[in-house]
């Protein structure tokens, strides 16, 4: 009867957690749909709010007032600490403010401090657990960091590219390395941090030597998507059924993605509009938002204390987002098709907000079935 109270307890504090944890999500979504906006003005398309100021900031509330803020979130949960929460609330500050008519050194300040918060986070994971996972997404939080303090110095984001790519991969190879630590070998294991390394360090050598640091970029960058294939437990659970091959698919095609932009980067600089547009959208796009939607329905939960059961639909997105991709980066970008590009871009913000729509309903169908559930037992 104790355990069972003391179960109750657990749970009901779990989901206070939960509800205000719903306070910090709810800026990052909006901060998606303000960047999906303008992603959609960038296309040249019709956009909810048509406001064109939006566009320059597309890259800065995505990266850093969705996905970064979405991450540091999750690892503030992880630390279990009230603190750790300002972290978050900097990052999706910061991002929003570039969309409005701000002093930049304001957006430069709060990511900054946001960054440094994150990167803070993980120390105390850090002494808790020594683990090359930790360490992983620790090199990936300077990258995240030294991005934003060289865009307050002047950067273009374009020459920033590379260390905001070494901060969401580094970050979500950690992640990969932390669920597969069971199975890997050591020479695998001893591997991890130092392609992690490498990737910082090409991102720091093409800020010194653009040319050829961007090609070292892209073979720290291809080596360490040979590195998560060939380790990751996805290439099994594809054979599988249900909610495993879902991810192992997401997981898997992000790969990919994540390897045509190292190929790109290989053939150096990419000083044109549809090499840039490759890059930046594989990654992004392609694998960043396909690791999103793999890890949708175990790391949502945890992080909001809600039941986010996987769903057959999900992969109506998943797959548009894909095709979208196809059609926008190899008919578009690589065959200079500008109608394709606009219909590849259109339909990838199609993807976003559709899977929005079925994680939201499979959450609300969730939690209405199981008070029904209370109700009748």
């Amino acid at each position: 009867m104790n355990n069972l109270a003391t179960q109750t307890t657990k749970t009901k504090r779990s989901q206070r957690a939960g509800r205000w944890r719903w306070m910090l999500m709810l800026p990052a979504g909006l901060c998606l749909l303000a960047g999906l906006d303008a992603a959609l003005l960038l296309l040249d398309v019709p956009a909810p709010v048509p406001n064109a100021d939006w566009a320059s900031a597309h890259g800065l509330v995505m990266v850093y007032g969705f996905v970064g803020a979405l991450i540091c979130l999750e690892r503030a949960v992880a630390l279990a600490k009230p603190a750790g929460y300002l972290a978050p609330i900097l990052l999706v500050l910061g991002g929003a403010s570039a969309l409005f008519a701000v002093p930049e050194w304001v957006t430069s300040s709060l990511l900054i401090t946001g960054m440094t918060g994150m990167l803070g986070i993980y120390v105390p994971l850090w002494r808790r657990q020594r683990a090359d996972a930790v360490l992983i997404q620790m090199l990936g939080s300077c990258a995240g960091l030294a991005a934003v303090v060289l865009w307050a110095g002047g950067v273009s984001i374009p020459l920033l590219l590379p260390w905001m790519t070494t901060f969401v991969v580094a970050t979500i190879a950690g992640e990969r390395v932390e669920l597969a630590r069971v199975q890997l070998g050591r020479r695998a294991e001893t591997l991890a941090p130092v392609l992690a390394l490498a990737l910082l360090a090409a991102s720091a050598t093409t800020a010194l030597f653009l040319n050829v640091g961007t090609i070292l970029f892209g073979l720290a960058l291809a080596a360490q998507v040979l590195w998560l294939v060939v380790n990751d437990v996805a290439r099994r659970t594809i054979k599988s059924t249900g909610a495993p091959r879902f991810m192992a698919a997401c997981l898997l095609s992000g790969y990919f993605w994540l390897f045509i932009a190292a190929v790109t980067w290989m053939l150096g600089y990419p000083n044109t509009t549809a090499r840039y547009d490759t890059v930046i959208h594989a990654v992004f796009l392609g694998f960043v938002l396909s690791m999103i939607m793999a890890h949708a329905s175990t790391i949502l939960p945890a992080v909001l204390a809600i039941k986010l059961p996987y769903r057959q639909a999900m992969w109506v997105p998943a797959l548009l987002l894909h095709l979208g991709l196809i059609i926008r980066l190899w008919l578009g970008d690589g065959l200079g098709l500008h109608l394709a590009w606009q219909i590849g871009g259109v339909l990838n913000v199609i993807a976003l907000l559709l899977f929005l729509l079925i994680a939201a309903g499979s959450a609300i169908y969730s939690f209405i079935d199981h008070g029904k559930k209370a109700l009748t037992s």
